[in-house]
């Protein structure tokens, strides 16, 4: 491959079942996903060797996997009724979580992606309920479209935008906040967010990787962006802090793993990424 290994935003999804794929094989897994493999292929592969030797371990993809297994399980547990999980890309918790059978699970994406995903898991066993529907979330109109599909008569709703914001523009997460927040049915939403100062070494380090899939949004308000939309913070975790824990961080970062968080809603100069949870 010249150039950039990532020829659009859908080539994310097989690099990122890549690093899903080499946790569960180690021996203290965090998460098990036997349908990584296959569906980061041979492309997957090949993205993750191309990357920057900063990017080959992976420990962000790990952590961020672990802590929303834990919060959508939690949520499930609290009276969640359906999970809309925007941008599914190669997600498998359908298939992989411990899942109640009456749960409805909603993947959205682009419908290239979707129909490959139905054909590479057709023939394995899923754990809920589960509804796909193709459309481009860079259009609002099919994203609202879509959403309302998604909610039919849940009024206890979980959604889901994993590594999605990041390559969107600001008006565009807005939007989505704004959509989000607009439906009744929604309960809460779960995603992950980086700081200004964390977004400039990636596109230092990872810009001519991933220039066809440019790394957009990091609002130097953090938390407090979504705030001053109306949503409310329920959590908020560092990457960087559950991978230490996790011990799954190079031995540098190890170390800066013991100092203490940033504020979440101060984050122009911190070099921060974590994982969040909101409710309406």
């Amino acid at each position: 491959m010249r150039g950039s290994p990532v020829t659009n935003v859908s080539d994310t999804a097989r690099w990122v079942a890549v690093y899903r794929a080499w946790e569960s094989a180690r021996e203290d897994a965090l998460f098990n996903d036997p349908f990584a493999e296959r569906l980061a292929g041979e492309r997957g592969r090949e993205i993750a060797e191309l990357m920057p030797s900063s990017a080959r371990n992976g420990w962000p993809i790990i952590a961020r996997t672990k802590l929303i297994d834990d919060l959508i399980l939690g949520s499930i547990a609290d009276g969640v009724d359906c999970v809309v999980n925007f941008a599914a890309g190669f997600d498998t918790r359908p298939y992989r979580l411990a899942l109640p059978e009456s749960l409805r699970w909603v993947e959205v994406d682009l419908p290239p992606l979707i129909e490959e995903k139905t054909r590479l898991l057709a023939d394995d066993t899923l754990r809920c309920r589960l509804v796909r529907i193709g459309a481009d979330l860079t259009e609002r109109d099919a994203a609202q479209a879509a959403l309302q599909q998604a909610l039919t008569s849940s009024t206890r709703a979980l959604v889901v935008t994993e590594g999605l914001l990041l390559y969107l523009s600001p008006p565009e997460v807005r939007a989505l906040a704004v959509d989000f927040a607009g439906q009744n049915g929604v309960r809460s939403w779960i995603f992950d967010l980086v700081s200004p100062a964390l977004l400039r070494i990636m596109r230092k380090g990872m810009g001519t990787h991933l220039a066809n899939a440019p790394l957009k949004f990091a609002p130097a308000n953090g938390v407090a962006y979504f705030e001053d939309l109306g949503w409310r913070v329920s959590r908020v975790y560092s990457l960087l802090h559950a991978a230490g824990r996790w011990h799954r961080l190079p031995w540098l970062l190890q170390l800066m793993s013991k100092l203490p968080e940033p504020n979440p809603r101060k984050l122009s100069h911190a070099r921060w990424s974590g994982v969040v949870q909101l409710t309406r």
